[in-house]
């Protein structure tokens, strides 16, 4: 009898077994996908869930929607593209030295915002008021993979990314160290966008804050990691040290107070806002007229999809098209919004 041939996929899998952490979720213990899949010879289940992400659309888009400024004029601002890279390799890093699944934490990582909205937090807010449900971009990043793209993921990296924000909780603990990353990221690379941008200087930060991690990002991204892995080894948990973490949300309330609510980068948001909502409420119009007998809800859903898809770029151009006078020019005919409506039912 022809001996079998042990996989690609099943070397890493035994590999996991062996090295990482029992704390950490091995691919072979996945709950799997709502729809079952013929496994890949060369890559594990969260491979290729991290591959599925980065290969979409919505990932394709995130290079052109806002992190903090809006349509910057300088190309080393970061946009949400850039903070999710980010995101990731700080999350690895973590991953690896407490020897957690480091393919899941990068999956989740790279599909943890890809529901955010045009003009970052501040479009998101718009349609937290208009829909009646309100609206989450953790939520939307699931809606985005398991329904707008379809892309089939387990159910491990599904939860890291709904459970990345505020007020959730990762059941795996990669989940939970993309958690952390991501709010690691933002502040400290929000505070290097305020300082190119002429909002802030190093020695505003809290004297406090820079006794405890300096004023260099690289030596104040290190210590926070540093402080995780050794605080978190060996836990069913990843948290800080308490002397860490009191240091760490001082920083972050006084970005909110200085750069986030209170600042000239917050004088163009009325503006993204508006955008935001004429935008909404025209394709509201358009689908009404268009589609009588579809529920309000339904209609609604799939305007909060477009709208909520576009990159920063394509919402100005849309609302030029709709609410500015221009010359006769043909342009897209927003098939995407009829494909939407075809997938959610309106009739």
């Amino acid at each position: 009898m022809k001996k079998r041939i042990q996989s690609i996929r099943e070397r890493i899998e035994e590999k996991e077994q062996e090295y990482l952490s029992p704390l950490a979720m091995k691919s072979k213990d996945t709950k799997g996908r709502k729809r079952e899949e013929i496994p890949c010879d060369l890559r594990t289940e969260y491979q290729r869930d991290r591959d599925r992400i980065l290969h979409s659309k919505a990932f394709r888009r995130l290079k052109h929607k806002t992190q903090v400024f809006f349509a910057p004029y300088d190309d080393h601002f970061r946009t949400r593209m850039t903070h999710t890279l980010e995101v990731s390799q700080i999350a690895r890093t973590i991953s690896r030295a407490l020897e957690l699944n480091e393919d899941l934490t990068e999956a989740i990582a790279l599909g943890h915002d890809l529901g955010h909205t045009p003009f970052g937090h501040s479009g998101e807010r718009v349609l937290n008021e208009l829909m009646p449900f309100g609206y989450k971009h953790n939520e939307q990043s699931v809606r985005v993979v398991e329904f707008i793209e379809d892309l089939n993921l387990t159910r491990e990296t599904i939860d890291g990314i709904l459970n990345h924000s505020y007020d959730y909780e990762p059941n795996t603990l990669e989940g939970k160290v993309v958690r952390l990353s991501d709010k690691i990221a933002y502040i400290n690379h929000d505070i290097q966008d305020a300082i190119r941008a002429g909002l802030i200087r190093n020695e505003d930060l809290p004297k406090e804050s820079i006794d405890y991690f300096s004023t260099t990002n690289h030596i104040r991204v290190t210590k926070l990691v540093k402080d995780i892995v050794e605080t978190s080894y060996g836990k069913d948990t990843i948290l800080m040290s308490e002397e860490c973490f009191e240091q760490f949300i001082k920083l972050r309330k006084w970005m909110f107070e200085n750069v986030y609510n209170n600042s000239p980068a917050k004088q163009a948001e009325d503006k993204a806002k508006n955008v935001v909502k004429m935008l909404f409420e025209y394709y509201y119009n358009l689908l009404e007229k268009r589609y009588p007998q579809s529920n309000i809800n339904d209609i609604m859903q799939t305007v909060s999809d477009y709208v909520s898809g576009m990159t920063d770029r394509y919402a100005l151009i849309k609302y030029e098209e709709y609410f500015l006078p221009s010359p006769f020019i043909q342009k897209n005919q927003d098939e995407f919004l009829y494909k939407l409506a075809g997938m959610n039912g309106l009739k």
